[in-house]
């Protein structure tokens, strides 16, 4: 399993090509590594999985029902928000225009690796949803992480 971290800085140009930080890149799998799958987040941002991660993620989204109109609903939903696009020799794709316009990327983007995941952030956007305390954030991982 690929696992990604840090924070990282980087611009989308007019096109809407973007490079992915070498330090993420280099994490991908080998197999693949040059295919990514795109969503859109559930915040207003852009999550990034490798082919292999998203397939995990597919075959459990594939075993909703057909026949219950809340699973298909998902499933129509959570599938229709994603894409695969291909990176280039140096880590650049092409992010489609529905999805620049959904996490209202411009010009300076803020990377983050998230585990098994990237997410693609408007730097604004992002800094009103991080947790900006110290405290707040030792409630959360007490609350969450302490057994």
């Amino acid at each position: 399993m690929a696992f990604f971290s840090g924070e990282y800085e980087s611009k989308i140009d007019a096109k809407g090509r973007l490079v992915l930080p070498s330090r993420i890149k280099s994490n991908l799998p080998e197999s693949n590594a040059s295919t990514i799958v795109i969503t859109k987040g559930f915040e207003p941002c852009l999550v990034i999985y490798s082919l292999l991660e998203w397939n995990k993620i597919l075959s459990k989204i594939s075993g909703l029902s057909d026949f219950n109109d809340e699973q298909r609903n998902l499933k129509r939903n959570l599938i229709s928000r994603s894409t695969e696009a291909e990176l280039d020799s140096i880590g650049r794709f092409l992010v489609p225009k529905k999805m620049i316009e959904y996490a209202r990327l411009e010009g300076d983007v803020t990377i983050l690796g998230v585990g098994n995941k990237v997410e693609i952030w408007n730097p604004k956007l992002y800094d009103e949803v991080q947790i900006k305390e110290s405290g707040e954030l030792s409630k959360l991982a007490e609350k969450y992480l302490n057994n």
